[in-house]
């Protein structure tokens, strides 16, 4: 059995400097995947996209520019716990979005509280040993 951490934050997503949209995205962490994390845009009319990435890149982005590739994260501002900045790429489109830094602050408190960060391997291992001895057990039955 796993746990599961969710929550919903308002992110706005910059089309250009005059224009944004306020976007509700759903934030999920799962311990039977405890290095990641992921982001799911589920707005009226499309599809739902989710994207998944390291838990420890969400963390450090609050406070430092982070991450490279199709994922950046990095705080908007110089004070501490402002805004955010996610960017999403995929190929040359990008999307640029921007969430107050509390919510992911108690979003990734909830989370480590669940799998401590640096523990992960742990609970990987624990997870597998479980599963072994349940699985020979039902084999003996």
């Amino acid at each position: 059995m796993t746990d599961t951490v969710q929550a919903e934050v308002i992110m706005s997503f910059l089309v250009s400097e005059e224009l944004a949209f306020r976007i509700p995205v759903q934030l999920d962490f799962d311990s039977a995947d405890p290095y990641a994390v992921r982001l799911t845009f589920d707005l009226p009319g499309d599809m739902p996209v989710t994207w998944a990435f390291s838990r420890e890149l969400m963390l450090d982005g609050l406070s430092r520019p982070s991450g490279e590739g199709d994922v950046r994260i990095e705080p908007a501002g110089g004070g501490h716990l402002s805004d955010v900045f996610i960017s999403l790429q995929v190929g040359s489109e990008r999307a640029l979005f921007r969430v107050s830094a509390p919510p992911l602050v108690a979003f990734l408190d909830r989370t480590d509280r669940l799998v401590p960060l640096g523990a992960e391997e742990v609970c990987d291992t624990l997870e597998a040993v479980l599963d072994r001895i349940l699985t020979e057990a039902s084999k003996a039955s």
